[in-house]
């Protein structure tokens, strides 16, 4: 083995290793890169058609349920599941009827506020619990969804992950509450914005960061396991085609 072997310095190389374990976490991490674009560029003509057009609420509404529509069409040309196509459009229906039928402005953000609050709990619960939920998604995706928990270390690393993400959750709440009750809806849509995409990278990238050294270390273990199992594959083979490997029956 070479010392730039050993030293894992091969920069091109490690980097195509953990780009799919980035983009995997990019894109599965509560929300996702789709929930955070289907939500948040309704979000965001609501609010402008809100303001342009003197806050009325119907034209605000409409605009963001058209929008809405329109990206759901283009999903579902682009053949892309049709779960998450639903999941993206019924969210933005559920604010507008919200809004719709209080007639606040305001309402049209409950929801998301409410989603905030819930994937939070979840989030600091599943760390209670001893099963942080950045553990579960990584576990899945380097073949071990549950073996993670008999280390200690890693449980902790997963568990400062998840982490990451109960304070994004609840930052966005603690946040943006206050402006929902006091009726701010412009100052809401535009915080919704941009505690939007620009966070929810940031939270991704440190979970990423985090989790890190274990994916490393998890893909070491799946390439020794794959050596020590061909390794014996090829013993077995040697023993089946040479005779002197085989005890004689012989008494003598």
């Amino acid at each position: 083995m070479t010392p730039e072997r050993e030293e894992g310095t091969d920069p091109v190389e490690q980097l195509a290793q953990d780009l799919p374990a980035e983009r995997a976490i990019l894109s599965k991490a509560i929300g996702g890169w789709r929930g955070m674009f289907d939500s948040g560029v309704p979000a965001a003509v609501f609010l402008i058609a809100y303001t342009v057009n003197g806050s009325e609420l119907a034209p605000a509404i409409w605009s963001a349920v058209i929008v809405g529509a329109v990206i759901a069409v283009w999903r579902l040309v682009r053949k892309q599941p049709l779960l998450q196509i639903a999941g993206g459009f019924a969210g933005i229906g559920v604010s507008a009827a919200v809004a719709a039928f209080t007639g606040k402005a305001e309402d049209f953000f409950l929801p998301g506020l409410l989603v905030n609050l819930g994937y939070g709990t979840a989030a600091l619960a599943s760390i209670l619990i001893g099963w942080p939920v950045v553990g579960l998604m990584v576990g899945a995706m380097v073949g071990e969804p549950t073996g993670w928990r008999s280390d200690a270390r890693l449980r902790r690393t997963y568990a400062t992950a998840t982490w990451v993400w109960v304070g994004l959750f609840y930052l966005r709440l603690a946040v943006q509450l206050p402006f929902y009750l006091a009726g701010a809806v412009g100052v809401l849509g535009t915080l919704k914005i941009v505690m939007g995409w620009p966070l929810f990278l940031l939270a991704a990238w440190f979970s990423y960061l985090i989790v890190r050294p274990a994916m490393a270390e998890a893909r070491e273990r799946g390439a020794e396991a794959r050596d020590t199992a061909v390794e014996r594959a090829a013993t077995a083979a040697d023993q089946s085609v040479d005779p002197d490997s085989k005890p004689s029956s012989d008494s003598s």
